[in-house]
């Protein structure tokens, strides 16, 4: 593993390189004879896993925007993303780098091993391919609305994509994973090499895919309640089924192979834990407050930062005082979460609830939160919470079947840290308060210098770049989506 991170390394350059001339139409031109103008699938594969956990997991739009839109975390001394102000610079690069590098080289890997289908192991590789394309591709619309998709990658030539409905695309991408899961086949090989999330084992891949079409199926349970029964009801019994399955990409404890927000070179001062979050745990006793968060230097207490709060407001405290998120999330060794088996039940003790016939609410809802616990206490060696802990903090957040949203809502919402952008999507789908129906969030605490902001933002708006370099397309797409703000809910957004 560690000699395939490191060979993509060097190979990332030269990725990007040839997809950002593949956008400008110099594909033709400006080749360089001497050096090589394709990349073999494992360092292709490796090379769109790291580049896309790159983006998930980076402190400028992990951080400044995702944990900040979760409410997980606050601006210290940058406060204006907490007031919902995107910075256009993290919001391109954030889009950049998914199109150009990640969905590139997956496109890329399989027009490749097109040419050599009848190769033992190539049709396992083309399907994992696509179901990371698949995870990419929800990631984006789920992020913006209407997107580019079946015209990303036409052509080399193509600058100027149309953009798809983003309801079209969930359809397309249920049919994608639902094919793969049939076409992998594990008396097959795969990826001997360049996989880092599964080291090419077919059987979690189809795991994952199944597990990847619960969480497109019940964020669209409000908007196509039908079609969510259906595929839900039809996948579940092969999702994750243990912690043993968790889908991450694995960083290591040297550079550029490290976890991309990390305090192995710097402290890492520039966010605080919420008080929502804090505040919130404390009020449960739940005992992952002391991985998520650290004890504020002042008085070696876990204390929460207002959200939003401005740094010139004089009433707040100096950082000192404030806590900011614990070592484990700030590790070099940290593992960026693509998917996890808390999340499969915490989906499936929604399905229940709705009445999908997939077992039972509560123990699925138990089954999340353990799960969870669970993790966090392998992952830092934490002898302190024991199965007896785990118990206890059950019996002080049970399962409430006539306020199941809130319940479920804030427990998966604790479950999903850090994995900012998937805390914020179900943030906004949900639309849950805590347990009983006392508010959860706040709007930012200081005024917001976005006035046009909403309490929460339900997407990004297209990058600046959008809107000369394919404006007919953006024009379009604005049109069909309504309005390109923050404020324009998704089409799964019913609350």
């Amino acid at each position: 593993m560690t000699k395939t991170i490191l060979k993509y390394s060097g190979a990332l350059i030269l990725l990007a390189s040839l997809a950002i001339t593949g956008c400008k139409k110099l594909d033709d031109m400006n080749r360089d004879p001497t050096k090589p103008t394709v990349t073999e699938p494992q360092y292709l594969l490796t090379g769109a896993q790291k580049s896309t956990m790159d983006m998930l997991y980076n402190g400028l739009q992990n951080g400044y925007i995702a944990m900040s839109y979760a409410q997980f975390w606050t601006g210290t001394s940058r406060t204006n993303d907490s007031q919902y102000t995107l910075d256009e610079g993290n919001n391109a690069a954030f889009w950049n780098t998914l199109y150009r590098v990640s969905l590139h080289n997956l496109d890329d890997l399989v027009k490749q091993n097109n040419e050599k289908l009848s190769e033992p192991g190539v049709a396992n590789q083309n399907a994992i391919a696509k179901i990371t394309s698949a995870w990419i591709f929800q990631i984006l619309a789920d992020t913006y609305g209407n997107v580019p998709y079946t015209a990303a990658f036409q052509n080399a030539t193509n600058i100027t994509p149309k953009y798809d409905d983003a309801q079209t695309i969930y359809s397309s991408l249920i049919d994608t994973l639902t094919a793969q899961i049939g076409i992998l086949d594990s008396a097959q090989t795969s990826f001997t090499s360049g996989d880092v999330i599964y080291n090419g084992d077919v059987m979690q891949w189809k795991k994952l895919a199944s597990s990847l079409l619960l969480r497109m199926a019940i964020r669209m349970a409000d908007a196509d309640p039908a079609k969510a029964k259906q595929v839900i009801e039809a996948n579940y019994q092969n999702a994750l089924s243990s912690n043993a399955d968790n889908a991450q990409f694995q960083y290591l404890d040297g550079a550029p192979n490290q976890y991309p927000q990390n305090e192995a070179q710097r402290p890492v001062i520039d966010f605080a834990v919420s008080a929502t979050l804090v505040d919130y745990m404390k009020s449960v006793n739940d005992p992952r407050l002391e991985i998520y968060a650290r004890p504020s230097h002042a008085d070696d207490t876990i204390k929460g930062m207002l959200y939003g709060w401005a740094a010139s407001d004089s009433n707040r405290l100096a950082l000192d005082h404030y806590s900011y998120p614990g070592p484990q999330v700030y590790s070099a060794t940290m593992p960026g979460i693509l998917m996890s088996y808390s999340e499969v039940e915490f989906i499936l003790a929604e399905a229940a609830a709705r009445g999908m016939n997939v077992g039972d609410a509560a123990t699925h809802y138990n089954n999340g939160v353990t799960a969870s616990i669970s993790y966090w206490r392998s992952l830092t060696n934490n002898t302190d919470i024991t199965d007896a802990t785990i118990q206890a903090y059950l019996d002080k957040v049970p399962y409430v079947a006539a306020d199941w949203r809130n319940v479920i809502g804030t427990q998966k919402w604790l479950s999903l840290y850090p994995q900012g952008f998937q805390a914020w999507f179900e943030r906004t789908r949900l639309h849950f308060s805590k347990p009983g129906g006392e508010p959860l969030f706040i709007a930012p605490y200081s005024k917001s210098l976005d006035l046009s902001a909403p309490f929460v933002p339900y997407r990004l708006t297209y990058p600046q770049s959008e809107q000369t370099q394919n404006k007919a397309s953006y024009d379009a797409a604005v049109s069909a989506i309504g309005a390109d703000t923050k404020g324009n809910k998704l089409w799964f957004n019913k609350f």
